[in-house]
């Protein structure tokens, strides 16, 4: 399995959070797994980490669609606005219980690798690193 710098949660419900990072914890996936409750809180730490003397940008984004502040496709907004040196190289996969066709249509115009219904599991992760980060 390959073994990632940084993995970014990005989603209001601390439940699901704390399964997420347990999760990829135990599965190794990364050296580090950041954890933020909204878009807002996502788009600082990517400022934050992606600076180009910091190593520890995130490879992947997992970003839940419906959080307070600032929602999953407002996130997505925002985040083609970023330098494009801070948005090379990071996969971001839309982690959700449930799609409106609305939001799912406006999602698929932005930059995202994909959709995954929650929860997240061993299979599913698997699956995700092997299709966006095999080498």
């Amino acid at each position: 399995m390959p073994h990632l710098t940084s993995v970014l949660l990005v989603d209001d419900d601390p439940t699901t959070n704390y399964l997420n990072k347990l999760l990829l914890t135990r599965l190794k996936v990364a050296e580090q797994v950041l954890v933020v409750e909204n878009g807002e809180q996502a788009l600082r730490t990517l400022v934050q980490t992606c600076r180009a003397e910091n190593a520890l940008c995130p490879q992947l984004i997992l970003l839940d669609m419906n959080m307070p502040v600032l929602n999953g496709v407002a996130f997505l907004e925002a985040y083609v606005q970023l330098p494009l040196a801070q948005q090379q190289a990071i996969v971001i996969v839309m982690l959700t219980t449930s799609l409106h066709p609305v939001d799912m249509a406006r999602a698929e115009k932005l930059p995202i690798a994909g959709f995954l219904n929650k929860p997240l599991t061993q299979e599913k992760v698997t699956d995700l690193l092997a299709q966006h980060f095999a080498r």
